[in-house]
């Protein structure tokens, strides 16, 4: 299992991490820490694709390209995603939920959005310590004490849901994602060229 004061740290370490050493992959491993780390992984893939998505100073053919990485590393995230919660479930498997109520979230889910608030408090953080623009740097400093707030809430319902999962009176599904739009089996605007 993992703790929130686990979970926040992780994060918060591995973006520091990434951001001074710009690794080209982080790949899991079989244990629940390293999978969080993978999947956290492709949320910063993410967000920094994201951003070199909106330039204006490429040429289409970058931007095209960024947005197909953007669907490969979203695609990895919602597996990695399921990989984490099947690794819970598979912790929780001897637990009574037979009076347990159904979460609507699962786990992974809630892990990942700690991941994406550890991105939007790294960036919030870097613009409320802006000399060049103290108007930025002031409404930013507010934006990232709201965020670290709902980081905050978030990790505890996180350890919250597995607390109860343990003692029977919550639990979560696995819910599949089934990504159709990369797969050209499933995507009309793939297979129909086929045709």
């Amino acid at each position: 299992m993992i703790t929130r004061d686990e979970l926040l740290p992780l994060h918060d370490q591995a973006l520091a991490e990434w951001y001074r050493d710009k690794p080209a992959a982080v790949e899991p491993g079989a244990d629940l820490h390293s999978l969080i780390r993978a999947q956290h992984f492709c949320n910063f893939s993410l967000w920094n694709h994201e951003d070199e998505a909106r330039r204006r100073d490429v040429p289409d053919r970058y931007i095209a390209d960024t947005k197909r990485a953007i669907d490969k590393w979203n695609q990895r995230r919602n597996d990695l995603i399921e990989r984490i919660d099947l690794h819970l479930l598979e912790r929780l498997k001897g637990c009574d939920t037979g009076k347990a109520r159904l979460n609507s979230e699962t786990a992974g889910s809630m892990v990942d959005r700690c991941s994406i608030l550890a991105l939007k408090i790294h960036h919030m953080g870097i613009n409320a310590a802006r000399t060049d623009d103290l108007e930025v740097a002031v409404q930013s400093a507010g934006k990232l004490k709201v965020l670290r707030t709902q980081r905050d809430d978030l990790s505890r319902c996180l350890q919250e849901l597995l607390e109860d999962y343990a003692t029977g009176r919550r639990y979560f599904k696995l819910y599949r994602q089934y990504k159709a739009y990369n797969d050209p089996r499933l995507n009309p605007a793939l297979y129909s060229r086929k045709a």
